[in-house]
């Protein structure tokens, strides 16, 4: 094979391939580092695990702080889950954008170079 085909073949399946994997690797550490299926699945629970348990049943200004502690603690893990969550998905959307833009580019790449060495020379003559 000659090396204009082995360019071809590098240029246009080897490292389109090579892109795609690339590309998908980031995408799964995104999810995997902000975890959004997770954070879902445990959007009202204690920020932390910071719960605090019952005391008896006639032990009421002690239930009653433990029911407003516990609740300030769902409270606030659902606002940090909500950060990251949304986070999370603006990065992995990020992600998405730019893998997409540089594998078009890859693509273009080739044609953009031969358009513009045919464009220098009829600027030249």
């Amino acid at each position: 094979m000659s090396i204009f085909f082995q360019f071809l073949v590098w240029q246009f399946i080897d490292m389109p391939k090579a892109i795609l994997i690339g590309w998908r690797n980031f995408l799964v550490f995104g999810s995997n580092y902000f975890s959004v299926p997770l954070l879902i699945k445990t959007y009202f629970s204690y920020w932390r695990r910071y719960g605090s348990s019952y005391g008896r049943m006639f032990e009421f200004w002690r239930n009653f702080e433990t029911f407003i502690f516990n609740i300030m603690s769902r409270v606030i893990g659902v606002i940090f889950r909500t950060f990251f969550i949304i986070a999370g998905i603006i990065a992995e959307l990020l992600i998405f954008i730019i893998g997409l833009i540089v594998f078009l580019i890859w693509l273009i790449l080739p044609f953009f170079l031969i358009f513009s060495l045919i464009f220098g020379i009829k600027l030249l003559f």
